[in-house]
C-alpha cells in the first residue's frame, strides 16, 4: 500500500509542478521557486494525508491548511484543482482580470482556501485559533501551516509559537519549506536564522527535521506529529527552491520571476521526461 501511494504522490507531484510553470508562464508573473520547493510537501498532504471532501469545502470536520507564505499560491491553486476544489482549466486564469486566482489567496473567493494570506507571517497565528476552535468545539480535525524560512524572519511567527506552545495545539502541525533563499538573497546573509531547530524547540515545539523532498519522510513526519500529545510540532523540511527545474534550482531569481515561453518550453519538457 505505501508503495501505491508513493507512486501516487509522485505522479501527483509532477502534474502540479506542470502546472506552476503554465499558470507563471501564463500569467507573465507570479512565484515559481518557492512553490516548486513546497510541491513535495502541499502534494502529501492534499492526496495522502488530510480529511477533505471537495464537495464539501465547508465540512466543520475537514482538515485545514494555511499557506502562510501566500506568494507560493500557484502550488495551492494547483493542488485544490487536482484534488476537484474547481476546475482544472481556470487554473491558466492565475493572476488575470477578474479571475479568482488572484496572486495570493483569498478566503472569500475560492473554495478550500482556509485563511487569505500574503501579509508574511499571520499563517501561524491563524491556524492556532483554528486549532482552539477544534478544542472548543469537540472536533478531532489538524490544522496543517506551510512557513516560508525568509517568514520566520517576522515577529509575530514567535508569538505564535509561544502560544501554540502555551496553549498545548498538539492538532498544529507546521512546515518550514527551508530552501535557503527569499527574495533578496539567502537567508543566511539577509537575516539568519541560526540554530532554527533549537530555536523552535526551546520554544517548547515537537521539533522533526526532513527531506523535504521524500514522501516517506513526510509522510513519517506526519504520524509522529499525529502520535505527539501536549505541544504543536514543527518540521523542518530542508528543500530545493525550483525543485524539479534544472536551471531553477537554487536561483534567487526564480523567487518571484515568471518563466518566458522558451523556458516555460524547456521546463515542461524536463518535467515530463
Amino acid at each position: 500500500m505505501e508503495e501505491t501511494l508513493i507512486w501516487k504522490l509522485e505522479a501527483k507531484a509532477k502534474e502540479i509542478r506542470r502546472y506552476i510553470i503554465l499558470m507563471t508562464a501564463a500569467a507573465g508573473s507570479g512565484h515559481p521557486g518557492g512553490s516548486l520547493s513546497a510541491t513535495d510537501i502541499v502534494t502529501a498532504l492534499y492526496f495522502g494525508v488530510m480529511r477533505l471532501d471537495p464537495k464539501r469545502p465547508d465540512d466543520p470536520d475537514r482538515d485545514r491548511f494555511v499557506l502562510s507564505k501566500g506568494h507560493a499560491a500557484p502550488l495551492l491553486y494547483a493542488a485544490l484543482a487536482l484534488r476537484g476544489f474547481f476546475p482544472e482549466q481556470e487554473l491558466i486564469t492565475l493572476r488575470k482580470l477578474g479571475s479568482r486566482l488572484q496572486g495570493h489567496p483569498d478566503m472569500r473567493k475560492l473554495p478550500g482556501v482556509e485563511m487569505s494570506t500574503g501579509s508574511l507571517g499571520q499563517g501561524l497565528s491563524a491556524a492556532n485559533g483554528m486549532a482552539l476552535a477544534a478544542r472548543l468545539d469537540g472536533r478531532d480535525y489538524r490544522v496543517y501551516v506551510l512557513l516560508g524560512d525568509g517568514e520566520c524572519q517576522e515577529g509575530q511567527v514567535w508569538e505564535a509559537a509561544m502560544a501554540a506552545a502555551h496553549y498545548r495545539l498538539d492538532n498544529v502541525t507546521t512546515f518550514l519549506d527551508y530552501n535557503g533563499l527569499q527574495i533578496d538573497g539567502p537567508v543566511e546573509e539577509v537575516m539568519s536564522l541560526g540554530a532554527v531547530a533549537d530555536k523552535w524547540r526551546a520554544f517548547g515545539w515537537n521539533v522533526i527535521e526532513i527531506d523535504g523532498h521524500n514522501f516517506r519522510e513526510i509522510l513519517g513526519a506526519v504520524a509522529a506529529a499525529k502520535e505527539t500529545k501536549g505541544k504543536p510540532t514543527m518540521v523542518i523540511a530542508r528543500t530545493v527552491k525550483g525543485k524539479g527545474v534544472s536551471f531553477m534550482e537554487n536561483q534567487v531569481d526564480w523567487h518571484g520571476t515568471a518563466p518566458k515561453a522558451d523556458q516555460a518550453s524547456r521546463a515542461l519538457e524536463e518535467l515530463e521526461g
